[in-house]
C-alpha cells in the first residue's frame, strides 16, 4: 500500500511538472479588441463598436505600434474639479437621479477616479469664503476661528463619492487664503503678508487634519491656484520666488514636523511659464518638500510639462485643470482637449488629465461675483430629475472608463494624422487611446506583440481600444 501511494504521488508530481512547464502557463496573447467610438459630430457618444481581431493582415495601411517595454509614468487618475458650485446643484437632483448620476461618474460606468478641490471658494461657488474669516479690521493667528463649516456640502458628497470609489484621489487648492492674510485685505489679488507665511502654512496643515478626520484624505494640495492671475474672484498673486520661499521656509517644514504625507505641488497654471516651477525645483531646500508640478493650458503648449521633465527628472507632472466654455462646440472641444488635455498631457508625462468644473446649472451658475460666468460643467443639471451631460464628460470618459489608477504608460507610435497614447492596466491589459483630426477616414493597423488588426477612424473621432 505504501508503495502504491508513493508511486501515485511520483506521477502526480510529473504530471504537475509538465504542466507547470508546458502551454497551459503561458499568458496568451489577445485575439480580438474592444473598442469605443466617439464622434466629433456627436453621431456616436462613447458607443461600443463590434469587436476586432488579430488575423495579421496584409495591407499599406500606416502602423500603431504599441511596446510595453518602453514603459513611462504610472497614472493616479483622470476627473474634475469637484467645485462648491458642483455640489450645490447636484444636490438639487431628486435623491434617485443624485444617485444615477454619481454612480455612472464614480462607479464602473466611466470611472473617475480623481477629484480636485477648492481650499476655501473657489470663483465656482455661491459665494466667497475661507475657512477663518473673522470681521474687518481682525486678524486669527492661532487659528481658532477656523472651520469647515461652509464646505459641509462638500465633504458629504465627499463621502457619497468615497462610499462608491473609496480609492478616489484628492488634490486641493487655494484660490485666496482669509482676507485679513493679504496685503490688500480683498478677496481679489493681493499677495500673502509675510508676517503670516508660519499661519498660513497652518492653516493648511489644520484643513488637511479637518478632512481627515471627516474621513477624507487629501493626497496633494497646490500653493495657490493660478498663482500668476490675480483678478479672479476669489484669487492672489504669488511669484515664483514668494511661493519658493513659503515652502522653504513655512509648508514643507510645516508638513514634516506634523507628519503630514500630503504631497506638495508647484504653480498650478499655464504652461507659459515652465521657468515659474523651475526656479522653485531649482532651490535644493524648497526642492526637497515638493513631490512635482502642476499646470493648466489657457496660455503656452503642453509640452512645457515635458521641459520640467527633463530639466528634474524625478519630480512628477500633473495636469489639474482646463475649461469648456458656453461659447464653444462639442466637435471643437472634444478634438482639441482630446489632443491636449488627455494625449498631451500623457505623452508629457502627467499623472493626471482633470477638466475643469464637474457640474453647473443651465445659466453656468453658480458662480462668485466676478467669477467665471462661461464655464461649462461635465454636467448640466436641468432640474430634479434631468441633467445632461456634456462634451467635457465624454472626453475624460475615453480615459477613465478604461485607464485606471496605477496604469502605466507604454510606447505607442503616432502616424500621419493620427494621435495616441498607450497604457498597460494593473490587470495586465492594453488601453489605446487613437484620435483622428484629419479631414478624412484614416485606415490604419494596431500592432502588438508581433500580430496586427486592420481598421479605421471617421474624421475627427476618437476611439479607445482595449485588449
Amino acid at each position: 500500500m505504501v508503495l502504491k501511494k508513493i508511486i501515485s504521488a511520483l506521477v502526480l508530481g510529473s504530471i504537475a511538472s509538465l504542466i507547470s512547464c508546458n502551454s497551459f502557463t503561458k499568458i496568451e496573447a489577445p485575439k480580438t479588441i474592444e473598442y469605443w467610438q466617439t464622434n466629433a459630430d456627436e453621431t456616436l457618444k462613447l458607443q461600443k463598436q463590434n469587436n476586432l481581431v488579430f488575423d495579421n493582415p496584409q495591407n499599406n495601411f500606416q502602423n500603431i505600434l504599441i511596446n510595453p517595454s518602453e514603459k513611462f509614468q504610472t497614472v493616479d487618475g483622470f476627473g474634475y474639479t469637484l467645485t462648491g458650485g458642483s455640489v450645490e446643484v447636484i444636490n438639487q437632483l431628486s435623491p434617485a437621479k443624485k444617485k444615477e448620476l454619481l454612480q455612472d461618474i464614480f462607479g464602473k460606468s466611466i470611472g473617475v477616479s480623481y477629484l480636485r478641490l477648492s481650499i476655501g471658494a473657489s470663483d465656482l461657488n455661491s459665494s466667497v469664503f475661507s475657512y477663518d474669516d473673522v470681521p474687518a479690521g481682525q486678524t486669527d493667528e492661532d487659528l481658532s476661528e477656523f472651520s469647515l463649516a461652509k464646505d459641509q456640502p462638500v465633504i458629504d458628497m465627499l463621502k457619497e463619492i468615497l462610499a462608491i470609489n473609496p480609492d478616489i484621489k484628492i488634490i486641493g487648492a487655494p484660490w485666496s487664503p482669509p482676507v485679513w492674510m493679504k496685503d490688500n485685505g480683498s478677496s481679489i489679488g493681493g499677495s500673502l503678508k509675510p508676517e503670516f507665511y508660519q499661519v498660513y502654512a497652518e492653516y493648511f496643515v489644520k484643513y488637511i487634519k479637518e478632512m481627515k478626520k471627516n474621513g477624507i484624505t487629501i493626497h496633494a494640495i497646490t500653493p495657490q491656484n493660478e498663482p500668476l492671475h490675480p483678478g479672479n474672484n476669489p484669487s492672489m498673486y504669488m511669484t515664483a520666488e514668494q511661493q519658493r520661499d513659503f515652502i522653504k521656509n513655512n509648508l514643507g517644514p510645516a508638513f514634516r514636523a506634523a507628519n503630514i504625507a500630503t504631497k506638495i505641488v508647484l504653480y498650478d497654471h499655464n504652461c507659459d511659464k515652465p521657468e515659474y516651477p523651475i526656479t522653485i525645483l531649482q532651490d535644493p531646500e524648497a526642492a526637497q518638500y515638493v513631490d512635482g508640478s502642476a499646470f493648466h493650458l489657457y496660455a503656452g503648449d503642453v509640452s512645457a510639462l515635458g521641459v520640467v521633465k527633463n530639466a528634474f527628472p524625478n519630480k512628477n507632472l500633473y495636469f489639474t485643470e482646463q475649461w469648456t466654455g458656453s461659447t464653444g462646440t462639442f466637435a471643437g472641444d472634444f478634438i482639441w482637449h482630446t489632443k491636449n488635455v488627455i494625449i498631451g498631457t500623457m505623452r508629457n508625462w502627467s499623472k493626471i488629465a482633470l477638466e475643469w468644473n464637474l457640474a453647473n446649472d443651465a445659466q453656468f451658475q453658480p458662480f462668485t461675483p466676478g467669477g467665471c460666468t462661461q464655464c461649462k460643467g461635465a454636467i448640466t443639471i436641468n432640474s430634479s430629475d434631468s441633467y445632461t451631460k456634456n462634451v467635457a464628460y465624454y472626453i475624460i470618459a475615453h480615459a477613465s472608463k478604461f485607464v485606471p489608477q496605477n496604469s502605466q504608460r507604454i510606447g505607442s507610435t503616432q502616424v500621419g494624422n493620427l494621435s495616441t497614447v498607450a497604457f498597460k492596466t494593473p490587470e495586465g491589459k492594453i488601453a489605446l487611446i487613437v484620435l483622428n483630426e484629419g479631414a478624412e477616414v484614416e485606415n490604419f493597423n494596431i500592432t502588438f506583440d508581433g500580430k496586427s488588426v486592420a481598421t479605421s477612424l471617421p474624421s475627427n473621432s476618437v476611439a479607445t481600444y482595449t485588449f
